[in-house]
């Protein structure tokens, strides 16, 4: 398979050690949510390493350097934290857009961030990945909806926050990261965030 467009922050993944964290995840989903089909594509957020693994068909493709909410883990709405369980991808926002393209409110504004300039944690870049809870109750439905939260994997125009819990209930990546996951993964990807 080929990458293109990853950044340095993307590391492939030595075939024996990753490879089990994987399956450990796969094994843990199909015994925590049975029938779920965890063979296609799943990202595993890990909370405490701050790394995005991306599997698919059992196996470890790559992983990446995130960063997830200051506030550490939680549901609820406008709390800034990051929500925990299963997901999947339910909009995939800015396609074709040039890296480091500001976005508000899920719309390109059509200016380019100067990624030389000071960083601003508040600008969302590149690409989003929109989320949708799985989990009625836990982060599905009344105020600890993910998807009215408005959760994402997204790019940061503050990418010197990246490896430490930084962001404000979202899920943040290197720009080149975004794009190249962003072309990699359809709309219905399951994505489970876990502090593990």
């Amino acid at each position: 398979m080929i990458f293109l467009g990853i950044g340095a922050s993307a590391q492939p993944e030595p075939a024996s050690s990753k490879q089990s964290l994987a399956d450990f995840l796969l094994e843990y989903m199909e015994v925590r949510y049975p029938g779920l089909d965890v063979d296609g594509d799943v990202l595993y957020v890990s909370v405490r390493s701050q790394r995005l693994h991306h599997v698919r068909g059992r196996v470890l493709l790559r992983s990446y350097v995130i960063s997830t909410a200051l506030n550490g883990l939680g549901e609820r709405l406008n709390s800034f934290r990051t929500p925990t369980g299963l997901h999947y991808i339910r909009e995939r926002i800015g396609e074709g857009l040039p890296p480091w393209s500001i976005l508000r409110e899920r719309r390109p504004t059509g200016t380019v961030f100067d990624s030389t300039g000071t960083p601003d944690s508040d600008v969302i870049t590149s690409r989003i990945l929109r989320l949708s809870g799985m989990e009625a109750g836990v982060n599905e439905g009344g105020s600890v909806d993910s998807f009215s939260r408005a959760i994402y994997l997204h790019g940061t125009a503050d990418e010197a926050s990246l490896g430490t819990p930084s962001s404000h209930g979202c899920i943040r990546m290197y720009n080149r990261d975004v794009i190249a996951l962003f072309e990699e993964v359809p709309i219905g990807t399951l994505v489970v965030i876990y502090d593990n």
